[in-house]
């Protein structure tokens, strides 16, 4: 599973769904993003060959102070669909079902996460944002 979050409003702006975290899979996600002006990556080597859109920079930082949005997000990705766990418990054998599986769940957090900004004391729920009002 592979993220691109954006830091202030958590929201899931990329993601893609690839069997080894590959120089083709990473560009894809960075080419379907919308363009940011930082990039930021945990020590991953292949982050740095990436080519980012013109104006933007990139850091790859030793510590988690610029990719903890980011990670959190992958957690809870983790945390919503057993696909998405350690691999020992549970696996998806069906690329197709897993992209089907998280774009749902992309859909549902992104929505939430625009609710959670208009309405922070609001209980807001995951499962609240699956289906349209």
């Amino acid at each position: 599973m592979l993220t691109c979050v954006e830091r202030d409003t958590r929201r899931i702006l990329a993601w893609g769904v690839a069997y080894e975290r590959d120089w083709d899979s990473l560009q894809r996600l960075v080419t379907d993003a919308p363009p940011a002006r930082a990039y930021f990556s945990d020590g991953f080597a292949t982050y740095a060959g990436l080519m980012y859109p013109t104006g933007s920079t990139y850091t790859q930082m030793p510590d988690k102070s610029q990719t903890f949005s980011v990670e959190g997000d992958n957690a809870e990705l983790r945390h919503y669909l057993a696909r998405l766990a350690r691999r020992s418990r549970c696996f998806s054998r069906c690329l197709w079902a897993l992209q089907r599986a998280v774009a749902l769940l992309v859909y549902a957090w992104n929505r939430r996460q625009g609710f959670k900004r208009r309405f922070p004391r609001l209980p807001a729920h995951v499962m609240d944002f699956v289906a349209d009002p």
